[in-house]
């Protein structure tokens, strides 16, 4: 296993506060105010982290939406949308983020973060409606369509508007979007540090921002976003609310939660790594030449025992397509998906396995950093964080 990189410390920008003016220098130094001779001094300690887990706090049962501060309004889009009631990092983080606090939650997939973090930032929203009023920032381009998919059904009573900044779509486009200002938006790390780069207007779109969001943190903390993420946060205003949300706690993340100068609060829903409690595995030990017969055995009896739909992850982008076609030919249908297709065939490929009209999706592991690709000029096979690296030498100006 690899070592993880620590790429936060005191240096970096995302709970940085500014230094106080200097008064103006005084033709007396001797009348010089004192408090001049304090401005420079080291950064204000960071205030207390306020911490409680699932197990140390317990919530009635009967906790609903409308008790968490939310108004009636939003807590009746819940209703409408089934959701009868919060979980528990709704419970615990929803107050937290409506009393101002930066938060930091963990908890597993499937337990509702989205909602934890949205409901709240939609809550404001509705009291002093502006763009753009939050930031979602997160690692990949099909999180960030279903993170604005979620955002649009619980604002669906705000008349949200909403904005998906990634790569693999037309850039002017999404300039143009953010011009307009619209209340939120949902970007890709790299995509967003382009724009800034590129359009000196756009850090005006952001000046007055109240939310930074950070969903899947420990992912986004990693070594291959530090640039990006550096750049994006030069151009937030400092008296932002900042939010984190993850399945597992890090060593940046909890370094990160240390130097916020704002008081912050920490949830943690379990220690370690914690699956969905629904989530039944089983793992089966066979050779390597008989695992495409074995697959197929599998795919053939979904109907029997009651499955629906299947997701199938491979490791590299060749091995998905070479599946494909062979799936294909044996008349099973799949959709595939991987990073050698665009951002329009991979957003296809989704709509037809979320729809039902394929039951299989093949991926590689797209959501990750470490998805193996190949880099063109170099004819090798490499991760994405190296072809990063490579591609200054690999595509010169």
């Amino acid at each position: 296993m690899n070592q993880e990189v620590i790429i936060v410390d005191e240096n970096f920008p995302l709970f940085s506060k500014p230094h106080r003016k200097n008064h103006k220098p005084s033709e007396n130094p001797s009348t010089a105010p004192v408090s001049s001779a304090v401005d420079n001094v080291a950064p204000k300690k960071p205030l207390p982290i306020e911490k409680s887990t699932e197990l140390g706090t317990k919530f009635a049962d009967d906790v609903a939406f409308a008790d968490l501060g939310l108004s009636e309004a939003i807590a009746r889009t819940c209703e409408e949308l089934a959701m009868k009631k919060p979980t528990a990092v709704q419970t615990h983080c929803i107050p937290k983020i409506l009393a101002g606090l930066d938060v930091l939650g963990i908890a597993q997939t499937g337990s509702g973060k989205t909602a934890a973090f949205a409901l709240p930032i939609l809550q404001r929203l509705s009291e002093t409606p502006f763009g753009v009023f939050a930031l979602v920032i997160t690692p990949t381009r099909e999180l960030g369509y279903q993170l604005a998919e979620q955002f649009r059904a619980l604002g669906s009573g705000l008349n949200l508007r909403c904005s998906v900044v990634v790569g693999g779509m037309d850039m002017l486009n999404q300039t143009q979007s953010l011009l307009k200002r619209p209340h939120l938006v949902i970007a890709t790390p790299g995509r967003v540090k382009v724009l800034l780069e590129e359009n000196p207007d756009i850090h005006v779109v952001f000046s007055k921002t109240k939310f930074l969001v950070l969903d899947e943190a420990d992912r986004l903390l990693e070594v291959g976003f530090e640039e990006e993420l550096k750049v994006i946060f030069q151009c937030l205003p400092l008296s932002r609310q900042t939010l984190l949300f993850s399945a597992t706690l890090t060593k940046n993340l909890e370094t990160l939660l240390e130097l916020s100068a704002n008081k912050a609060y920490f949830y943690e829903a379990y220690e370690g790594f914690k699956t969905v409690d629904m989530l039944k595995q089983q793992y089966v030990l066979i050779p390597k030449d008989r695992k495409n017969h074995f697959l197929r055995h599998i795919l053939s009896k979904m109907e029997h025992m009651g499955i629906r739909s299947a997701i199938i992850f491979v490791q590299t982008c060749k091995s998905c397509h070479q599946l494909g076609l062979l799936l294909e030919t044996l008349n099973q249908e799949v959709a595939a998906l991987h990073s050698f297709k665009s951002q329009s065939q991979r957003l296809a490929a989704l709509y037809r396995f979320k729809s039902g009209q394929v039951p299989v999706l093949l991926a590689t592991d797209v959501a990750s950093r470490d998805v193996q690709e190949i880099c063109t000029p170099c004819g090798t096979y490499c991760t994405c964080r190296q072809r990063r690296i490579r591609r200054e030498h690999c595509y010169p100006a």
